[in-house]
């Protein structure tokens, strides 16, 4: 036993200083290892500026693009044969994987080099995103295919819900291989305590050119001020950010005609943000950029509600976040996010493709001061349950009995092949 209490775990990575679910969930457990003692080492190449950590190395690019189509996003050459023999050196036991990109291509030739029992989290639906961004079937069908060759060479795949396990068998991917990860956020910095209205004072002001938007006192944006409705995240056509545009435009014109003053804040940036500004200009909305740290635990948590149209994200951190900052949700019936939200009782799960039905939810909530607010204490008590500590200690128990199985195949004469599955000995 003392061997597998000592076990190494190598995470190499794309994504580590960038603004999303993905980049905030390997910090989360970066820092949940520091503090109980585990041997988990995370390797990433990024130029974005970020806090030194005893436990993550970055090896500055060989060279840094930005990323079609991603003017906030980088692509970056890592140097791959100084990772190579820096893992090497540090000798893993198990080597994880967090993303398919460049960094997690040095990852595969890692654990084929030193012969270790390879995971990896399906963090985000690439095939789906290049859909929505290209429209291009063709790029498509080659990215699926190359999802499926890279992640067909892993013993083990974290996924972030079951709606994606199902995506993944339906790559091919083996389902005795998959293994939903208990979902999990740093409870200490979201909740419903860091609510303080003075937050909006520092913020951008919403373009209001209409009256009776976001001035003026509401029914229940607490402080007698508007009702805020909040988006997090990036500002993209994947992420269904047309259909909250639109969606906000009708809502907007049907509360203003009941007298409600509501405000659509929309925190983070990306390639859609220009047309959205332009496409909202005559509306009560307040875009203020990426926030992050304390600030944006009291953007959450001085909201009235969240709305996350996303159809592609396969978790859905930020509903998360909300839900545990306090707020009711509404989520689509596609993708993750909808398995951490119950339907009815921390918020709502609408269609897709039904703006109206969008619309008559935001107004509705906005206009029901009571239900929204027992909505968003339900989303609270529910959010209390997924620790990030649960999350890592479910991540770790999973490492820790795929290295068990690896070293039974090797004594076993097996190569690491173990229960018909191929725990990757690469």
């Amino acid at each position: 036993m003392h061997g597998i209490r000592a076990m190494k775990v190598l995470l190499f990575t794309d994504t580590y200083a960038d603004v999303n679910g993905p980049s905030r969930f390997i910090q989360n457990i970066a820092e949940q290892a520091r503090l109980t003692d585990r041997g988990l080492h995370v390797f990433t190449s990024t130029r974005i500026p970020h806090a030194s950590k005893p436990n993550v190395t970055n090896f500055d690019p060989l060279v840094a693009i930005k990323m079609p189509k991603y003017d906030t996003l980088d692509l970056t050459l890592p140097p791959g044969m100084r990772m190579l023999r820096a893992a090497k050196e540090m000798r893993p036991d198990v080597i994880h994987i967090s993303t398919p990109g460049p960094v997690g291509c040095v990852g595969l030739m890692a654990a084929r080099a030193l012969r270790c029992p390879l995971l990896g989290v399906y963090h985000t639906d690439f095939p789906a995103y290049i859909q929505r961004l290209f429209e291009d079937d063709a790029l498509f069908y080659v990215c699926q295919r190359a999802m499926r060759m890279f992640y067909g060479r892993f013993g083990g795949i974290f996924t972030r819900s079951a709606d994606y396990a199902r995506s993944l068998e339906g790559m091919g991917i083996p389902k005795q291989r998959l293994t939903r990860l208990l979902p999990g956020i740093d409870l200490e910095a979201f909740k419903p305590e860091f609510r303080d209205e003075r937050i909006w004072e520092s913020l951008p002001m919403p373009g209001c050119p209409l009256r009776g938007c976001g001035g003026g006192s509401g029914n229940g944006g607490g402080g007698g001020g508007p009702v805020r409705v909040l988006y997090c995240g990036r500002v993209s056509v994947e992420k269904n950010l047309p259909l909250l545009a639109r969606v906000w435009k009708v809502a907007g014109a049907r509360l203003r005609q009941l007298g409600v003053a509501s405000e659509l804040v929309v925190v983070g940036d990306g390639p859609y943000g220009p047309l959205m500004r332009e496409e909202l200009a005559s509306e009560c909305v307040r875009f203020v950029g990426f926030r992050h740290g304390r600030e944006l635990s009291e953007i959450y948590a001085s909201s009235d509600l969240f709305v996350f149209p996303s159809v592609t994200d396969t978790l859905g951190q930020v509903v998360m976040e909300s839900q545990a900052s306090g707020l009711a949700v509404l989520v689509t019936d596609q993708g993750g996010p909808k398995e951490v939200v119950e339907d009815g009782v921390t918020g709502r799960v609408l269609a897709a493709d039904r703006p109206d039905v969008w619309v008559d939810a935001i107004v509705s909530l906005v206009c029901d001061d009571r239900q929204r607010r027992a909505m968003g204490e339900a989303a609270g008590s529910a959010m209390r349950k997924r620790s990030i500590a649960a999350s890592f200690e479910h991540f770790w128990t999973v490492h820790e009995e795929v290295l068990a199985e690896h070293r039974a195949g090797l004594r076993r004469g097996r190569g690491g092949e173990v229960g018909g599955s191929a725990v990757a000995t690469l």
